[in-house]
């Protein structure tokens, strides 16, 4: 199996998208290690308005790659309050950094009990286990 990285202080989707719990109300999102490699060579992305309200599991964001376009599902309800305008002027800051500077926006959380139904680190390896195998 190849390698990939996985953070241990996030969540994570079953669509591969990865969620960071920076206070009571907020989650920063992304893409995975694991998803940026499959997706290969990203070369466009469109992300969500400020001010959107998402729902959990709904398409909030487009990554285009030489491979395929790909929509991004919003891991938790709520408000959009930022989005990463530098990946969309700089593509490579995605793949070259899926969890730090390739951050894709941020979620004013509508109810934080949606968390508990995201994957563990845990969980997401084995996730990615199976879709290895």
């Amino acid at each position: 199996m190849a390698e990939y990285e996985i953070r241990d202080d996030r969540l994570y989707t079953k669509t591969h998208e990865w969620a960071l719990k920076e206070s009571e109300n907020r989650v920063r999102v992304g893409i995975t290690d694991y998803a940026v490699k499959k997706l290969g060579d990203i070369i466009y992305v469109e992300l969500p308005e400020v001010g959107t309200e998402v729902t959990a599991g709904s398409d909030v964001a487009t990554i285009d790659s030489v491979k395929a376009s790909e929509s991004i599902y919003a891991p938790v309800s709520g408000k959009i309050i930022e989005t990463n305008e530098d990946v969309v002027n700089d593509t490579t800051k995605i793949m070259e950094s899926p969890y730090d500077d390739g951050w894709l926006f941020v979620i004013e959380l509508s109810n934080p009990e949606e968390l508990n139904s995201l994957l563990s680190p845990e969980d997401y390896r084995k996730l990615i286990e199976e879709e290895e195998a």
